[in-house]
């Protein structure tokens, strides 16, 4: 056996699962982690300079197609600060591995106050990750991490964590490194298969309904082939947008954002395929039978009744479940003139809002159609959601129900990390780029070219707006004093580009796409109108 350190077998262990990139922020428990780094120099270790960074972006690395994402820091008050993030990829079903560290292994549970101490730090995580470990004896390492992989590359993806006492790392030991094993994917039951093959195939108007499960595990050619055969509308949740193109003559686009009725009118679904979606809204459907795909057998019927569940992944269920239909009948009649009649019905019928429109509309023209967006938590943000057009998978990203204010510039810049030649804009208000404005160093500093739209009402604006709508224009903690977002950049030695109104932000976005460097556009704007109205 090779003799090395802990902190040698961890990231040796880590290089083999072929990790590439670090986000992270070093501290006194994980120097011999740091140590050992530097003999990985094909590692690449981005320093961030607040730890709620870290875990957004490896969160964006991982959901932008960069692989697993990797988050390090010290235990305590860095592990806690990351935990927002954590969130965020929990609740969007992103594979995201957290490194931490610990205090003193023999002062575990003392509680006695040791340096960076939660007593105990693993039970704070168990809400917000799929899987925690604590590391030991060094010789353990290996297998907790291959452990820790599995976790992450199948099933259901969700953060997994794993912490390590500062000795543990220290302490050389002859250590056996694991080979990494291909986790293979989750076939379904083949007598559910054929149940759901044969709903669909004696539906007369099937609707499939596409969710984040469908992102994740790579089934857009799948669902696409599927709609053209059986002739099915397709509706996507905002975490599913990009599943098939807007373009499609089958795209109905995305849900809208509160009650959307496109299962309840005309044309009358009788059958919904849900793809890899919890139907979290129920009461959006109007009591058709719904077949529902997913990886997690817990999410099967969790909040609809009249479901038929198919426990597997996505890509493969729907190529089987495709190969089942054709045996079963022939190709459907073309629908395209339905599905385009019911596209211009529901547009004529969206409430659609001023200033957002043109503004998302300016930002669409912008961005090239492989262009990724992250539509953080600001009125622009919401509005995307439902309005804005996206035509290729992973292009367009949300923080899903965590709804993290501030998470929108550094999850760009991990998207940016592992996609460097497509164009990144994050949609952000002020209120909520602030929370991490200081990650403007972080894009300097390592070259990472992402743009952030920061719409600047000097305020909480959704908070404001709605306390002046409904509560007699009572305002109180919304007003926000803000740095000269010009200089601020300028500052931080990233770019600084203003657009006043739609028509400006198009041309200055685009000459921001054209400089490739990180840049600060800021939108001066007014009190919005609510984004809710749909």
């Amino acid at each position: 056996m090779p003799k090395m350190t802990g902190g040698q077998a961890l990231m040796r262990s880590l290089h083999l699962e072929g990790i590439r990139v670090i986000f992270g922020l070093p501290g006194v428990q994980m120097y011999h982690a740091m140590d050992a780094l530097y003999d990985h120099p094909d590692i690449r270790f981005i320093t961030t300079r607040h730890e709620q960074a870290t875990t957004y972006m490896a969160d964006g690395f991982s959901r932008a197609g960069g692989g697993i994402g990797t988050a390090l820091m010290v235990p305590g008050p860095g592990l806690l600060n990351a935990s927002a993030g954590i969130s965020t990829a929990y609740s969007a079903s992103s594979p995201v591995l957290v490194v931490c560290g610990q205090i003193e292994r023999d002062l575990i549970g003392s509680n006695r106050g040791m340096l960076h101490e939660i007593n105990d730090q693993i039970d704070v995580l168990k809400p917000i990750t799929k899987a925690a470990r604590r590391i030991i004896d060094p010789t353990e390492i290996p297998s907790a991490v291959r452990d820790s992989f599995k976790d992450l590359t199948s099933g259901r993806p969700r953060p997994v964590e794993i912490e390590i006492p500062p000795e543990t790392l220290a302490q050389s030991a002859d250590i056996d490194l694991l080979e990494p094993e291909v986790e293979q994917r989750l076939s379904p039951d083949p007598a559910a298969l054929a149940e759901a093959a044969q709903l669909l195939a004696e539906a007369n108007r099937p609707l499939i309904w596409v969710g984040g499960g469908a992102i994740s595990s790579e089934a857009g050619e799948e669902v696409v082939n599927l709609a053209e055969y059986i002739q099915s509308p397709v509706i996507m949740t905002a975490e599913g947008k990009g599943t098939i193109s807007d373009r499609h003559p089958l795209s109905l686009g995305s849900l809208r954002l509160r009650n959307d009725p496109i299962a309840k009118e005309d044309p009358n679904f009788d059958v919904i395929l849900a793809v890899g979606t919890r139907l979290a809204f129920p009461g959006w459907l109007g009591g058709q039978k719904v077949i529902q795909i997913d990886i997690d057998p817990e999410e099967a019927g969790r909040n609809y009744d009249n479901t038929h569940t198919v426990v597997g992944d996505a890509k493969v269920s729907l190529q089987q479940l495709l190969d089942r239909i054709q045996d079963l009948k022939n190709p459907a009649e073309n629908v395209y003139g339905l599905v385009e009649a019911l596209r211009k019905r529901r547009a004529e019928t969206a409430i659609r809002v001023e200033p957002q429109e043109s503004f998302l509309s300016a930002i669409r023209s912008a961005i090239p159609d492989d262009g990724i967006l992250i539509s953080g938590m600001t009125q622009m943000g919401y509005y995307a959601r439902g309005f804005y057009p996206v035509y290729q998978p992973k292009t367009f990203m949300t923080s899903s129900y965590s709804g993290n204010l501030g998470y929108a510039f550094p999850f760009a810049l991990g998207a940016k990390v592992a996609q460097p030649d497509k164009v990144v804009v994050a949609l952000s208000g002020d209120g909520g780029f602030l929370f991490n404005s200081q990650e403007l160093a972080t894009a300097v500093q390592h070259n990472i070219n992402a743009i952030v739209v920061v719409f600047n009402d000097s305020a909480y604006g959704n908070v404001m707006r709605d306390q002046v709508n409904r509560f007699d224009s009572r305002t109180i903690g919304v007003d926000l004093h803000n740095p000269d977002f010009m200089k601020l950049a300028e500052a931080y030695g990233a770019r600084g580009l203003k657009a006043n109104g739609h028509e400006e932000l198009e041309s200055v976005l685009k000459t921001a796409i054209e400089g490739d460097c990180p840049t600060l556009v800021e939108v001066p704007v007014g009190m919005m109108p609510t984004p809710f109205e749909n």
